[in-house]
């Protein structure tokens, strides 16, 4: 029988540490970590004899569908045999616990069988085929601990965090209306972890409450079909009554030349003290001049000497991608709930995120589309409304005209000129084409019936965007930089919009 499961959501609170309490909580986590560590080496040792038993590998050999049922029951028992369980690594953690008289003073029983239960779902990952391999933490590596219930251990009472005799106070901010309402919710359980802010060592605490979370009044959720086309920098939405065509991580800041700069410094702190790790430097004639370059990096492996400077500047480095990641989440929420107030039924094409990486990675780190994706596909479906992908191959929106024809366009020609005569932006038409699939396939009837009514809202769209395009290409010229490739194409499309624009007005 399934456990029952309610809904729940996060709160997450600062804390109010001195050194004292630092020092005991850093103990503590160090004692985590090593508990954690010896339940994943003793969860891997029972894995491998799960694999090497015979009903195992009788199992292995028997047909997924015809022989569903025995290939179950061979499994369940060579994880019988092998005691690979959750259960099993849960009793094997408390008595590590109890045998290293330590790790029990520091880490009460409760912890203890969580740390055991995070350790056996990372290895029962490898079993799967899920994942290749887990990873034994080190003391950077390890950030969280956790309770099992409310009720004793690590736990949240009054207002404070009590864990064996350890009392510590958050700040609340009672003036935020997400904060009151999550202290107002029943806690089911709760998480300590630790973060590097600016260099420095904060530890928060978060409520997983049971309940449903705060909406902001701004961020009401709509009954309606939006059709969206998402690329690389930014994202096309047609709903009911509205269109548009939006930046991801809209002025993200990159901190582009700092981190360049900070890299350099790094590169000649490592070459100053590891020289053995590097080929020496040779002269290269370059037209009539000779010019000193750098050896390149030996291969295999290599020790390095890390100095105190070069950790620092590493840090600084590390603090400035995590303010640009933290800006770009933030940045694309925002996004996501200007989409969800004009509907929550998405409907969009399945595209290849990591292969995007591959080509355009600083473009997919600094605008996180993926990310972007998943959070707009929870809170569509929290909002009992769904997030629907259907197959680019089978579609090919960017080619498809009205009529049904299907001519390729290359990815530089931001310009959708239909057979039929009207002219419209490409990531706009293809986002309204996405409102007329069901079941993979494009319904052309329903798209010449709806692209009347939805032609003045997307060409609206598309005049917003041009204008906001033509202010980036102003500040770039007054700042000597010159406009990209795609940004100069819509700028000769503009009279094209105006034109269609004056019409439809004078229609009208």
């Amino acid at each position: 029988m399934a456990r029952k499961t309610t809904p729940s959501l996060i709160t997450e609170l600062p804390l109010k540490v001195d050194s004292k309490i630092n020092k005991q909580l850093t103990a503590r986590f160090q004692a985590g970590r090593q508990l954690y560590n010896a339940c994943l080496n003793e969860a891997l040792i029972r894995m491998e004899l799960v694999r090497n038993s015979d009903p195992y590998k009788q199992a292995k050999k028997l047909n997924r569908e015809k022989d569903k049922k025995q290939r179950k029951e061979l499994f369940k028992t060579a994880t019988e045999q092998a005691r690979f369980s959750d259960y099993e690594l849960q009793s094997f953690a408390v008595l590590t616990a109890k045998s290293s008289k330590w790790i029990a003073a520091q880490v009460d029983s409760n912890t203890q069988q969580k740390l055991a239960t995070r350790a056996f779902k990372a290895v029962e990952r490898i079993l799967f085929g899920i994942a290749k391999q887990v990873r034994f933490k080190v003391t950077t590596r390890f950030k969280s601990v956790e309770g099992k219930s409310n009720k004793q251990g690590l736990r949240w009472l009054k207002n404070q965090v009590v864990w064996c005799g350890l009392k510590i106070k958050p700040i609340i901010d009672w003036n935020n209306p997400v904060i009151v309402h999550g202290l107002n919710l029943p806690v089911k359980y709760c998480r300590i972890l630790w973060r590097n802010l600016n260099g420095k060592k904060r530890w928060f605490v978060q409520l997983i409450n049971e309940g449903l979370p705060y909406q902001k009044p701004q961020n009401y959720v709509t009954q309606g079909i939006v059709g969206l086309d998402v690329n690389i920098s930014n994202v096309a939405f047609v709903a009911d009554n509205k269109a548009g065509l939006l930046p991801f991580a809209d002025k993200v800041p990159t901190f582009e030349r700092e981190i360049k700069a900070l890299q350099r410094k790094m590169q000649r702190s490592q070459r100053m003290h590891n020289p053995d790790n590097f080929e020496p430097d040779f002269d290269k004639e370059v037209g009539n001049k000779t010019v000193r370059k750098k050896g390149k990096l030996k291969k295999g492996k290599k020790q390095w000497i890390k100095t105190r400077n070069y950790r620092r500047i590493a840090a600084k480095k590390v603090e400035l991608e995590r303010r640009k990641a933290a800006y770009a989440k933030s940045q694309n929420r925002r996004l996501v709930n200007d989409i969800l107030r004009h509907g929550n039924q998405i409907k969009t094409e399945k595209v290849n995120i990591k292969g995007w990486q591959k080509r355009y990675g600083k473009a997919i780190s600094a605008k996180s589309p993926g990310y972007f994706q998943s959070e707009l596909k929870r809170k569509a479906e929290n909002a009992n409304g769904y997030f629907l992908t259907f197959s680019t191959q089978k579609t090919a929106l960017s080619q498809t005209h009205l009529d049904g024809t299907r001519i390729k366009k290359s990815l530089s020609q931001r310009v959708h000129k239909d057979v039929t005569g009207f002219v419209m932006h490409r990531d706009l038409f293809s986002a309204f084409l996405s409102r007329c699939i069901y079941n993979d396939k494009l319904s052309l009837w329903d798209a010449q019936c709806e692209y009347p009514g939805m032609e003045p809202f997307l060409l609206d769209a598309w005049k917003q965007y041009q204008q906001s395009v033509n202010r980036v290409a102003e500040r770039e010229s007054r700042s000597g930089y010159s406009s990209s490739e795609q940004m100069s194409n819509e700028v000769l499309a503009s009279n094209q919009i105006t034109k269609k624009g004056e019409k439809l007005e004078g229609n009208a």
